[in-house]
């Protein structure tokens, strides 16, 4: 039997794209039943949404007919996963409070499926505070998001974040949450990118991570099966299709939005995490004057790997870290591991052009012994490691054909 979809469409011009995501669906072989909002009909139309799904198309949640045929409890319950494409501002407004005032609000109450939504709005929309406690809130609550993306709003010309993921991108996340892979049900975290250290309201101390190699782990992990939250410093990156981001700046940051990932089945550490940070941060821009360069007095950040891999019942079953070295790799990351508490560790020098480079040479360094990998491109790294991971988890690899 093909896996179901309950696609909601929600009330903006984004509307359009849904019918184009249903046809890829389709050429998937999912079987797609679609619920819309009373502003998404003033986009497309029922009849449109139905001539491609080859199934009626549900609006009202008051219409006796469909109480009596399918009603919404059962709109929630028979589907593998709901889409929301696209999710309106209003509309995660309305899910993050619990309202269930109309039949796509009401569904999605109702539901106990995964739910994934794919938000669009005017980037100004998207980027207000009420939103992010929104976004907030449905990410802690489970759900997952593709998008949005940043480019050219249809409505208004104006450029931001803001604009639905393109049907392909939807697609993917969609397949990857009804994957039959080895890592089905299972919580994975990976952080990924530099984190940033406030020296004044301009200033900072960073390093060069691109954020490359834990995006590509992310999304490795996620092909796999796995429920996976990317807690990701400042990056130029996508979030990969079906992976719940949590953006962070500083150390501080990315060690409460790991810790409140927990309950964890692995944690993958790929951050380039300051090791330090300014002991206060100044207020005002430091200015340059006749009494020389300014003393910044440096204070150590918190160590977010030996702090998720202090044992316990809230440590993640697997936790993975990263060891960037530029001399004695083996032997630095050796230590590591002891030092930290982790299971594993990947070890690889950065003295060339790994950091924002294309390709990586790594070490796995387990407690069965050490495995060099050969220099390859960075999503092979990550799959490899993927695989590892399902295989140490699991006891399975890959996804069943």
């Amino acid at each position: 039997m093909s896996k179901r979809v309950l696609l909601i469409i929600g009330g903006g011009i984004a509307a359009y794209k849904s019918l184009d995501l249903i046809r890829r669906l389709r050429e998937r072989g999912l079987a797609v039943r679609v619920v819309m909002t009373e502003a998404a009909q003033r986009f497309v139309t029922p009849l449109a949404a139905g001539a491609i799904t080859g199934e009626r198309v549900f609006t009202d949640l008051f219409d006796q007919a469909q109480e009596f045929d399918v009603g919404h409890i059962r709109l929630a319950r028979e589907c593998d996963v709901v889409v929301v494409a696209p999710a309106t501002a209003d509309f995660m407004a309305k899910a993050a409070h619990g309202l269930a005032n109309d039949l796509a609000s009401a569904v999605l109450l109702a539901t106990d499926k995964p739910v994934l939504m794919a938000p669009a709005m005017n980037p100004r929309m998207w980027a207000h505070a009420a939103t992010q406690r929104n976004f907030a809130t449905l990410n802690a609550d489970g759900l997952r998001f593709v998008g949005p993306n940043e480019g050219e709003m249809a409505e208004s010309g104006e450029r931001g974040i803001g604009r639905m993921a393109e049907p392909d991108e939807i697609r993917d996340a969609i397949l990857s949450m009804l994957s039959d892979g080895p890592l089905n049900g299972k919580r994975a975290l990976v952080t990924a990118g530099p984190t940033i250290e406030a020296i004044d309201p301009v200033r900072f101390l960073s390093n060069r991570s691109s954020g490359k190699q834990g995006y590509a782990i992310a999304a490795a992990l996620a092909e796999l099966g796995a429920d996976v939250t990317l807690v990701s410093g400042p990056t130029n990156l996508a979030a990969p299709p079906g992976v719940k981001r949590v953006s962070v700046e500083s150390a501080r940051d990315m060690l409460a939005a790991s810790e409140a990932a927990l309950p964890l089945d692995v944690a993958v550490m790929v951050a380039a995490v300051a090791d330090w940070r300014p002991t206060q941060a100044a207020g005002e821009k430091l200015k340059k004057d006749k009494t020389g360069i300014p003393a910044i007095a440096l204070k150590e950040n918190q160590d977010i790997l030996a702090t998720l891999s202090k044992p316990g019942k809230r440590r993640p079953k697997l936790v993975i870290g990263f060891a960037a070295e530029t001399e004695n790799v083996e032997e630095h990351a050796r230590a590591k591991i002891a030092r930290k508490g982790c299971d594993w560790i990947v070890a690889n020098d950065v003295s060339g052009d790994v950091m924002g480079g294309a390709e990586n040479e790594v070490l796995l360094i387990t407690k069965e012994g050490a495995d060099a990998w050969p220099r390859m491109a960075k999503e092979a790294v990550a799959r490899k490691l993927a695989a590892a991971i399902a295989i140490a988890l699991t006891g399975k690899a890959k996804s069943r054909e």
